[in-house]
């Protein structure tokens, strides 16, 4: 059977509405983990006592390459401690901001966004919870 000009898919086409197609189903697939971008090796870790993180300031946690901080009574954050820039650790949070000794860069310690260059993207931030009087990455 014959089907008109007019009714056939083009190579062009059918590769633009295959590949959008897959496209959209890779980015369903990974919709799930990109919120939590906890690292594996992080998910489970206590990362400090609750007691140890003041309100309104934090607290480095070398072993894990984060840090903690509390920016409201009961809420408590995590942090990637690793410079965007070039990959330097920041220093521990003073005064609701953390800084890079090696370029410069600073970054709001309770939202990871950077503040002064010339690191250009924002410090990665971990899920936590409390458990049992712990910061707990999840």
């Amino acid at each position: 059977m014959m089907v008109p000009m007019s009714e056939k898919l083009s190579r062009r086409a059918a590769l633009g509405t295959f590949g959008a197609a897959g496209l959209a189903g890779i980015t369903a697939c990974g919709a799930e983990s990109a919120g939590r971008d906890t690292p594996p090796n992080l998910v489970g870790k206590e990362l400090a006592k609750a007691a140890d993180v003041p309100v309104g300031g934090g607290k480095i946690v070398g072993e894990y390459k984060v840090f903690v901080v509390q920016p409201t009574e009961g809420v408590f954050k995590a942090f990637s401690s690793v410079c965007t820039h070039q990959g330097c650790g920041v220093g521990a949070p003073r005064d609701g901001k953390v800084s890079c000794p090696c370029h410069g860069s600073e970054f709001d310690a309770f939202t990871g966004a950077v503040t002064h260059p010339p690191a250009k993207a924002a410090l990665r931030e971990y899920a936590v919870e409390v458990k049992n009087g712990g910061i707990v990455a999840v």
